[in-house]
């Protein structure tokens, strides 16, 4: 649920600014709520090292990435961690400029390998002399046109084209164009490419010597938010005369203890409930059960307004029907669970948060259930070649699963309406929602009925009067019936057709599942196909066995993200009001 708030404002002397930031920060209740842009010396200043700090725990987490490791202690790092990490960004600097003029010269050495060694020099030494030697990649089929005044040294032949020298006494009009010369020989450019790469491997050990210093300076980047944060906090009060002034939000339940700090510090503070144009943040305290839904908020950034609706109970409960639908396989159910076991075991303890694995098995367990009740297990076809039956076969009947998804699609939609009409009693109003779950349960019999060929029930359309009906008139009750009805006539024409559309789009569940386990049984009748006659065709078997389900195992929870995620963030949010538009409860704490 999401928690009530209070507003508050907390008034001081300004020489009391730091102090009681400092106090508030201590109890780590206080949302703030800057009055003016944050501005100061030390705010730029802690904003640089924290670039600075970020960039080197940057720079240290790729190198552990390509060592496989997190944290090296080779090496004798410097004590002073920002003296570490200035080192760490300069030799990484430093190696990124090498690396590329390594990679120009690489580039160099390969346009000019054709042409063998020579010295530059001398060249340019002859044509001081008045001997002209120039370069050229003269196509084969134009070398005649070489003037007859030049000597002609051809060095080389390739691809269709002529690598040659044009010698002369004076400057010659040649109609190709000249190649410029580089500043160096080709075993002068090796020697240097050499070098290159062997500094580049020094600067890579120097460098790798300060990854056991990577878990200091992410330390010491938090610390340094930490002092942004407060600096914000006092840079960004309010000022008059000799007082500043901090607002912010806190919980309700904290309202006694706030009171009872500005009493003890005799501080001047103001609480009030948040008015409508508030930017009030979002705090969502939910049971341990529903908790696990919040990785899935965090991965997609989004919170919910402080008067929206948290959706987390339903949004877990359709979420994991969903998952299991769009997987629709036991086998891959189990490859997860296996594989989220594996992840828990090794990265458990480094977590402190373990609700991600625990979200993973349930999701899991919903995939099996599902590829279970419809008989799929990496695949369908060989199952039902073997006279394996599935617990639920009307289950794969195509018919019955379009329906049951409609059917998902407005049950999932009217407890969206259902939660909004609860929530608007003893208001008329609530009979505005009580019409939109008439108009889905319509929408339903009409899908089945367009899209199944089912008949359409003769309650049908008294279901659609009677909801269309309720909108019109309770949309937005008022005194003036002229009004009421203008207004509920314009909602019903917008969004009537978006409601049939929602129901629908459920199908998208059985499609993504139907697709799932077509590529499983291709993939199995292709290695079917290739056959074990030999140890060849097993191999080969097996590859394409792997291949396919593998597949299947990286684009399941991508369908996921797409699929599952848009119903309930998109059609269902939408249908109950939801827009995500809020901003999370983030305290000012130590």
């Amino acid at each position: 649920m999401i928690v009530p708030m209070k507003k508050i404002a907390v008034i001081l002397q300004s020489k009391d600014a730091s102090f009681g930031i400092n106090e508030l920060r201590k109890q780590g209740v206080v949302h703030v709520e800057h009055q003016q842009p944050p501005r100061s010396k030390d705010l730029i200043f802690f904003r640089e090292e924290l670039a600075l700090f970020n960039q080197a725990a940057e720079i240290l987490l790729e190198e552990g990435a390509v060592l496989g490791k997190t944290h090296v202690s080779a090496g004798r790092p410097e004590p002073d961690l920002k003296t570490a990490a200035r080192h760490v960004v300069d030799l990484w600097k430093r190696r990124d400029q090498l690396e590329e003029f390594a990679r120009a010269l690489s580039e160099k050495i390969i346009d000019w390998q054709d042409w063998g060694d020579f010295d530059p020099s001398v060249v340019h030494k002859l044509s001081s002399r008045g001997v002209q030697i120039k370069f050229y990649q003269i196509p084969l089929k134009d070398f005649k046109r070489i003037p007859a005044s030049c000597i002609v040294k051809k060095i080389a032949v390739r691809s269709g084209s002529v690598f040659c020298l044009l010698i002369s006494l004076g400057k010659v009009e040649c109609p190709f164009k000249e190649i410029e010369l580089p500043e160096s020989g080709l075993n002068e450019m090796r020697l240097r490419l050499r070098r290159d790469e062997e500094y580049i491997k020094e600067l890579t050990g120097r460098l790798r010597g300060y990854l056991s210093c990577r878990q200091g300076i992410l330390t010491e980047a938090q610390k340094l938010r930490k002092s942004i944060e407060l600096c914000e906090a006092l840079s960004g009060m309010g000022v008059e005369n000799d007082f500043v002034y901090l607002v912010g939000y806190i919980p309700a339940e904290f309202e006694p203890a706030a009171l009872k700090l500005a009493e003890k510090e005799k501080w001047g503070v103001y609480i009030t409930e948040p008015k409508e144009d508030d930017n009030v943040p979002t705090l969502i305290r939910s049971p341990r059960w529903v908790s696990i839904i919040k990785p899935v908020f965090q991965l997609l950034e989004i919170v919910p307004g402080y008067r929206e609706l948290d959706i987390s109970p339903v949004f877990l409960l359709f979420f994991g029907i969903f998952f299991g639908m769009l997987i629709g396989d036991a086998g891959y159910g189990v490859v997860y669970f296996l594989l989220t076991l594996w992840a828990h075991k090794k990265f458990g303890e480094k977590i402190k948060k373990h609700a991600a694995f625990f979200l993973f098995y349930i999701l899991s367990f919903c995939a099996i259930i599902w590829g279970l009740l419809t008989g799929v297990f990496f695949g369908q076809a060989w199952l039902f070649a073997l006279g394996m039956k599935p617990l639920v076969p009307a289950l794969n009947d195509t018919k019955i699963i379009q329906a049951f998804c409609f059917f998902l699609g407005a049950l999932h939609l009217s407890i969206a309406h259902s939660w909004r009409a609860v929530l608007k009693l003893p208001s008329l109003a609530a009979l505005a929602d009580i019409g939109w779950i008439c108009v889905l349960w319509t929408a339903y019999f009409l899908a089945k009925t367009l899209i199944l060929s089912d008949a359409f029930p003769a309650f049908g359309g008294w279901l659609l009067i009677a909801g269309a009906s309720l909108v019109i008139l309770f949309t937005n009750p008022q005194r003036n019936i002229l009004k009421a009805v203008g207004s509920g006539l314009g909602t019903l024409a917008l969004s009537l057709m978006n409601n049939f559309t929602d129901v629908v789009s459920y199908v998208r569940l059985f499609a993504v599942g139907l697709a799932t386990v077509a590529i499983a049984d291709t993939f199995n009748s292709m290695a079917a196909g290739v056959g074990t006659n030999s140890l060849f065709t097993l191999i080969l078997s097996v590859i394409i066995i792997f291949a396919g389900h593998a597949l299947n195992l990286i684009l399941g929870p991508m369908s996921v993200l797409v699929h599952g995620v848009r119903l309930n963030i998109l059609e269902f949010s939408s249908h109950a009001n939801v827009s995500w538009s809020g901003t999370e409860y983030k305290p000012l704490k130590e």
